[in-house]
C-alpha cells in the first residue's frame, strides 16, 4: 500500500485496516491480490474517498465523523445500495464495516460528457422511489431539532435573518406533517455532485442520506441544491409526473423547498472542524427568504 499523506493519520489507519480485509470483499471472482491505493478522490466534510485497485478499481469511503451526528444509518444505506445496484441505479457495494466506518463500492469511471438532462434525472428519481422500502425514515422535524440542539450546546445563536425564517419554516413543516404523505425510499442528496454518467447512463452515488420520506423533498433537494431555474424546475417536475404540474403540487414543492433550504443552512452551521464561508451562508439565507417570500 502506497502512502497517503493527504489523509489524517486515523483515517490512514482505518483505510489500511479496510484494505487488509480484502479477502472478505464480496467480489466474484474473488480478488487475487491485495488492493493498492491509486489516489485520494475526495476529502469531504464528513468522510474521505480513496480510489484503490486490484484487478479493477474500487472506491473506499471512510467516515470522518460519527455518522450519528448527521442521523445517518449505515446499515440502511448498505441495504439500499444493494437494492439500487440490483436495479442498475448505483455502483455495486463490495464491503461494509461499521466498526471501521468503511464502505467499498465499485468505481464508476465518469464519461467525458456530463451534460444536465433533466428528463434522465427525473427518470432516475422515479426509479429510486420505486425501490423496496427500508426501516430508516427521514424525520425532518427531528433533523432540524437535532441540528438546532447542536448549535445551542455550542452557544451558537442563529443569525437574525435565519431566526426570522425559523417560524414560517416550522409552520410549513407542520402543514406538511398534517397531510397524508406517501413514504418512498429517497436519496435525499441527489445533487449534481452525486449523479454521474458512466458507460452512457446516469447513476446515483453517495447514498448516505437515503431514507424513507416524501418524494417532494427529494425533488426539492435537486431543484434547490442545483439552483435550477423556474423553467428547468418545471421541466423536471413534468418529466417526473408525466403530466402538467398542478397547483397543490407546486405548494408541496414550495413548502418542501423552504424546509430543505433551512435544514441545509443548519447543516452548514453545525459542521465540526469546518467554518463555512460567510458569503455562502448569506447567499443561502437570501435564497431561503426568497422561497418564503419574506
Amino acid at each position: 500500500m502506497t502512502a497517503t499523506p493527504t489523509l489524517p493519520r486515523n483515517i490512514q489507519l482505518k483505510l489500511k485496516q479496510t484494505l487488509a480485509q480484502w479477502p472478505q470483499w464480496h467480489c466474484e471472482p474473488p480478488l487475487a491480490n491485495p488492493p493498492e491505493v491509486v489516489a485520494v478522490l475526495a476529502s469531504g466534510v464528513s468522510n474521505f474517498s480513496v480510489l484503490v485497485q486490484s484487478g479493477q478499481h474500487f472506491v473506499v469511503r471512510i467516515d470522518g465523523i460519527n455518522p450519528a451526528a448527521n442521523s445517518l444509518n449505515r446499515q440502511s444505506e448498505w441495504r439500499a445500495l444493494q437494492a439500487a445496484h440490483s436495479a442498475s441505479l448505483a455502483p455495486q457495494p463490495r464491503y461494509f464495516n461499521p466498526a471501521l466506518g468503511s464502505l467499498v463500492c465499485d468505481y464508476l469511471a465518469p464519461d467525458v460528457k456530463q451534460a444536465l438532462c433533466l428528463v434522465e434525472v427525473a427518470a432516475l428519481l422515479r426509479d429510486i422511489h420505486q425501490l423496496p422500502a427500508r426501516h430508516s425514515r427521514l424525520d425532518l422535524a427531528e433533523r432540524i431539532l437535532r441540528y438546532e440542539k447542536q448549535l445551542e450546546h455550542r452557544g451558537q445563536a442563529l443569525s437574525a435573518p435565519m431566526a426570522r425564517c425559523r417560524g414560517p419554516v416550522l409552520r410549513m413543516l407542520d402543514d406538511i406533517t398534517q397531510r397524508p404523505q406517501p413514504a418512498v425510499l429517497c436519496h435525499n442528496d441527489l445533487l449534481q455532485a452525486n449523479r454521474i454518467y458512466s458507460g452512457g447512463r446516469l447513476w446515483a452515488i453517495d447514498w448516505e442520506y437515503c431514507a424513507m420520506g416524501s418524494p417532494w423533498y427529494d425533488l426539492a433537494v435537486v431543484i434547490n441544491g442545483d439552483s435550477l431555474s423556474t423553467a428547468q424546475a418545471d421541466e423536471l417536475l413534468e418529466a417526473y409526473l408525466g403530466r402538467a404540474v398542478g397547483g397543490a403540487e407546486r405548494q408541496e414543492l414550495q413548502q418542501h423547498s423552504c424546509v430543505y433550504r433551512y435544514l441545509e443552512l443548519l447543516w452548514y452551521l453545525a459542521l465540526q472542524h469546518t467554518v463555512p464561508e460567510p458569503a455562502l451562508l448569506d447567499h443561502k439565507v437570501v435564497a431561503l427568504e426568497k422561497n418564503l417570500e419574506l
